[in-house]
This record gives C-alpha cells, sequence and structure tokens, in this order.
C-alpha cells in the first residue's frame, strides 16, 4: 500500500509542474503580444495626431530675400491648416544649400522639421564633395512654385537693354560684374552659358542671399544681377529689367524680351518645394501634403508670390520627386556643356 500511497502524490505534482510550465508559457506569450504591441503602437498612434507640437519649417537664405515673406506668409497658412505652429527658421550658408542639406544627417523622419528645397541642392553632388544624396536622403513632400529669372541693372545704369549690355561686355572681356546667390546656382550656371553663347566674358560674383545683392546692385556696386526676386524692386522704380529667362514674357513686363527671343536658346525651370529627411511615415506625408496644398491656395501667400514675380506650380510629392530625379541627370548634361569641373 505504501508504493501506492507514494506513487499518487507524485502523479499529482506532475500535474502541477505542468500546469505551471503551462501557465509559464502563456503568460511569456502575452507578454510577447503586449511588447509588440508597444513597439509598433508609438508609431501608429504618432501618425493618428499628428501634429502634436511645433513643426520647423528650415529656410536655407538669410532673411530680407525675395522668398523670406513668401514662406513667412505660407508657413502662417499652414500654420492654421495644421493646427500647430510652423515656424520658419533661417539657416543660410553655401547658397542655400547648408539649411537643407542638414536634414540629411536627421535620421529618419517624424514631420516635424521641413526644409525648402531647390535645385542648387539636387545639383551639390555633381559640382562639389557633398555628403548626402538628393535623391535618396529626403522624403520630397510638395512642389509649391517656380522662379522666374530676371537680368537687372540699377535704374541708373547706361545698359537700356540686353544688346547694350552684351555689346560692353564683348569691348570690356571680364570687367562687368554679374552677381548670383550662390556660386554653382542654376543662374549661374545659365549667366556662364549666355556668355559664352554671346562670345563674352562677365565677372561672377556670389551672394549669400537676394538682399545683399540687390542692395550692392542698386548701389552700383555690382553691375548686373541676374536672379529671381526682381518684382518689388522693379515695382518700386530701383532697378531695370532686361531680360527674363523664362518660357514666355511676363504678364506684368509684356515690354520684357525673354532670352529665347533675343536669339539664346536658354530658359530656366527652377522650381522650389518642401521636403523632409527620408523615411517619413505615408500617412504623416498624407497629411503635410494636404495641409500645404490648402496652404498653397491661402490669398496672402498668392499675393506675395505675385509681388515678386514667382509662378504658383502645386506639385504632389511623388511628382517633385521625379523631377529632382530628371533634373539632375539635366543638371549633369548643362555642367559638361560648359565645361565644369567638380571642386
Amino acid at each position: 500500500m505504501k508504493p501506492v500511497k507514494l506513487n499518487i502524490p507524485f502523479k499529482e505534482s506532475q500535474m502541477s509542474m505542468r500546469m505551471v510550465q503551462l501557465k509559464r508559457r502563456i503568460f511569456a506569450a502575452g507578454l510577447l503580444a503586449v511588447a509588440s504591441l508597444a513597439w509598433h503602437a508609438p508609431t501608429a498612434v504618432a501618425a493618428d495626431v499628428f501634429p502634436s507640437k511645433p513643426i520647423s519649417l528650415i529656410l536655407p537664405f538669410p532673411p530680407g530675400g525675395s522668398v523670406d515673406p513668401i514662406f513667412r506668409t505660407f508657413a502662417e497658412a499652414a500654420t492654421r491648416e495644421l493646427g500647430q505652429p510652423v515656424v520658419l527658421m533661417h539657416r543660410a550658408g553655401a547658397g542655400g544649400i547648408t539649411g537643407t542639406a542638414a536634414l540629411a544627417a536627421m535620421g529618419d523622419a517624424d514631420g516635424y522639421t521641413v526644409a525648402v528645397m531647390h535645385n542648387s541642392v539636387i545639383r551639390a553632388p555633381l559640382v562639389q564633395k557633398v555628403n548626402f544624396d538628393p535623391l535618396r536622403d529626403f522624403t520630397y513632400v510638395a512642389g509649391l512654385f517656380g522662379l522666374a529669372t530676371g537680368i537687372s541693372v540699377a535704374v541708373d545704369a547706361p545698359w537700356k537693354n540686353m544688346q547694350e549690355l552684351l555689346d560692353d561686355a564683348k569691348k570690356r572681356p571680364g570687367m562687368i560684374s554679374w552677381g548670383n546667390i550662390g556660386a554653382i546656382s542654376i543662374n549661374r550656371i545659365y549667366a556662364e552659358r549666355l556668355a559664352k553663347q554671346a562670345g563674352v566674358q562677365f565677372n561672377m560674383v556670389p551672394f549669400k542671399g537676394g538682399g545683399e545683392a540687390f542692395t550692392a546692385l542698386i548701389g552700383r556696386h555690382l553691375d548686373v544681377y541676374g536672379d529671381p526676386g526682381f518684382g518689388g524692386q522693379v515695382q518700386g522704380g530701383k532697378v531695370r529689367l532686361l531680360a527674363t529667362i523664362t518660357h514666355e514674357r511676363l504678364k506684368r513686363y509684356p515690354q520684357v524680351p525673354t532670352l529665347k527671343e533675343l536669339g539664346y536658346d536658354l530658359v530656366i525651370q527652377s522650381p522650389m518645394g518642401l521636403v523632409t529627411p527620408k523615411n517619413l511615415d505615408p500617412k504623416i506625408a498624407a497629411r503635410l501634403s494636404a495641409a500645404f496644398q490648402k496652404a498653397s491656395n491661402d490669398s496672402a501667400y498668392l499675393n506675395q508670390l505675385q509681388l515678386f514675380d514667382m509662378q504658383p506650380n502645386w506639385t504632389s510629392g511623388e511628382a517633385y520627386a521625379a523631377y529632382a530625379r530628371a533634373q539632375y541627370a539635366r543638371e549633369a548634361a548643362m555642367l559638361n556643356e560648359i565645361g565644369f569641373k567638380p571642386e
């Protein structure tokens, strides 16, 4: 009888141990499930409630230029659409490259840092050593507007039209100064292309921003300025617009010819848009895109575009990214045309 009595407790003990082990496994599985939910929940919640704090909008140019009031007005309109402040922050440097390029070092995007993208950033790897790839290190959120580039001189400058300027440049090679924002802007490249086609030579002078350049132009410390943002200065009677590098004449200046009309096959397409660091959550990207599209229809913003002769041209993030890829290839071809050698 004793063996029987001994065996019964042993079997009960075995069953108890198995039950304990089973409970432990169930508990462990539950912990894994909870951990998995906790791991994935923040992203989903973050996307659902975005934005829950202010958003920084990086403008890679100094205060005072033509794009400053444009993006300041745009930020105000976007603030109303997003329900959180969109704070404009100036981070100038390298002709408008530094501020935008900084996003590439931030890692994956959370949607709270947005920067202005433009062609100089797309072009940068073709002309100098940089630590970012414009086609891989950013999420393209939206295209906003196109820049209208004009060739301006001071209102009391001796040249009344483009031909007079080119004739003088031919007589005095390298003596007439020509300003642009940055040393590698699209406008600098097209100035070089114009000089080559016309058989002249200009002294190219880079500036940090449009405000600085127009001050030099009006003060006669600079002869020619070939960049956007001339509208306010022309309307104010301080500068004379000799020509535009656009597809057709601008409606506000019907008397001013395009370079193409004058026999130089040169037309600049130069959109500006918005990007974030790479790998932005698609839900957050859609939220930003929808808000920015509504902001792009704001009347005060559109008035600023008109004042500075910018061309409104809303495009989706996908379309802007496709443009960037195509533009990168076009830029490489243009640089090869003028014989540019990377630094």
